[in-house]
């Protein structure tokens, strides 16, 4: 069973409480859920990790490294400044999608670059919660 780590940034752990009108009413743990059982279905062992830490985040993209055929990262406000994070993804082999619950190219203009694009072999955004979903089933895609 191949194992994909799902990674989340800052903020990410005040889900369905923190502006639901961008991020929505869904729940970090019920992202976590519905992200266990699709890899189930889709023979994937998903782990999943929340930090507002950047180096925390690092630590985890390195630890993948190891224990991770696959990662998928919502790397929140730190998609827009953090050299560090991707400078850890790309020390990662495997394949990497980038998630955001919404489309911040249709946000403020500081949130258009991403620094994990770089790295990353998709991404996916504005689609919600969803993101994730659509994000393991192209996982299991490039990983197949």
């Amino acid at each position: 069973m191949k194992t994909i780590h799902i990674l989340n940034g800052p903020n990410l752990n005040l889900l369905g409480k923190r502006q639901p009108e961008i991020y929505g009413h869904d729940t970090l743990d019920s992202i976590a859920a519905t992200c266990k059982a699709l890899g189930q279905e889709l023979g994937l062992d998903v782990a999943l990790f929340q930090s507002n830490h950047e180096g925390t985040i690092v630590d985890q993209i390195q630890t993948a490294r190891a224990t991770a055929d696959g990662i998928i990262l919502n790397p929140a406000a730190y998609t827009h400044s953090s050299v560090a994070i991707l400078d850890a993804l790309l020390a990662f082999d495997g394949p990497v999608i980038e998630v955001h619950l919404s489309n911040i190219h249709k946000r403020e203009t500081f949130r258009h670059h991403s620094y994990v694009s770089r790295r990353a072999d998709a991404v996916i955004a504005g689609c919600g919660a969803q993101g994730y979903s659509l994000a393991l089933r192209h996982m299991a895609t490039l990983l197949d």
